[in-house]
């Protein structure tokens, strides 16, 4: 693994885990097209603790609330808030632990990957379309939680995108777009610090080298910065753009392993 390699990571990590583009779909992808040798687990855990650290230092003071509330004052907004968001980690982290060792093995193949990210790109496109905008942050409640946290689950598979299936779950059940992605931003949350602390008993300390902490420090500024896009960006415009970047980039996973052959 050298510097310029996981700065590269680092930033495919950064964007794909907050936007609707699969960051496991393009952390297999980048190193099969240009024939890169697979990072380790130990860089796993740097891209995870700085999608971590990014999340956390945008949304610090919403989780303080949300916390504080959920532990003292459960029946504000907030307090019922965050219950709500620990009842919908639930589905997604035990059916992430059940089907760990096929997310590492039968999951990662290239023409999966590239179906996937076109068919999901779809039904994101068609939900977007069709969904009402009815519900901001303060009209989510259990039913809406539970129902992005099951289909969360579904992002194990690479070609998914956590962010992009639970974008999804959150407009189909009504969300606006900027509350779909900002519940899905801090639904990552615990899902992502889960990963992390579920990969860290496995690390050698020798193996902390200087990429480790390029992708820690790289993967945290591109997410930080990939938080604040979308949020603004969704405002205004629709998914599209992204919709129409999985067709492409499915297609052309899809074109070269057939091409490999």
């Amino acid at each position: 693994m050298t510097d310029f390699q996981a700065f590269i990571l680092g930033v495919v990590q950064g964007l794909g885990e907050f936007l609707p583009i699969s960051s496991s779909a393009h952390l297999v992808l980048v190193p099969w097209l240009f024939g890169w040798p697979y990072a380790g687990l130990t860089f796993d855990v740097a891209l995870h603790m700085g999608t971590l650290v990014a999340v956390i230092a945008f949304f610090w003071r919403d989780w303080i609330v949300l916390a504080s509330d959920g532990l003292r004052l459960k029946g504000t907004r907030e307090g019922k808030l965050f219950w709500y968001l620990v009842a919908a980690t639930i589905p997604g982290a035990a059916f992430g632990y059940a089907v760990e060792d096929y997310a590492e093995t039968i999951f990662r193949t290239p023409i999966l990957i590239g179906i996937m990210l076109i068919v999901m790109g779809a039904i994101l496109y068609v939900v977007d379309r069709r969904a009402p905008k009815i519900k901001d942050m303060n009209k989510i409640g259990l039913k809406e939680s539970l129902f992005v946290g099951v289909l969360q689950s579904l992002a194990i598979i690479p070609g998914v995108s956590r962010a992009g299936i639970t974008m999804t779950a959150g407009r189909a059940a009504g969300m606006t777009r900027e509350t779909a992605a900002r519940f899905s931003f801090l639904l990552s949350t615990p899902i992502i610090f889960g990963a992390g602390v579920m990969q860290l008993k496995d690390i050698d300390v020798s193996d902390l080298d200087r990429a480790f902490f390029t992708g820690i420090i790289t993967s945290a500024i591109v997410g930080f910065l990939s938080i604040k896009f979308l949020l603004k960006y969704l405002t205004e415009k629709s998914f599209n753009v992204f919709v129409w970047y999985r067709f492409a980039a499915g297609a052309l996973v899809i074109a070269v392993e057939l091409l490999r052959r």
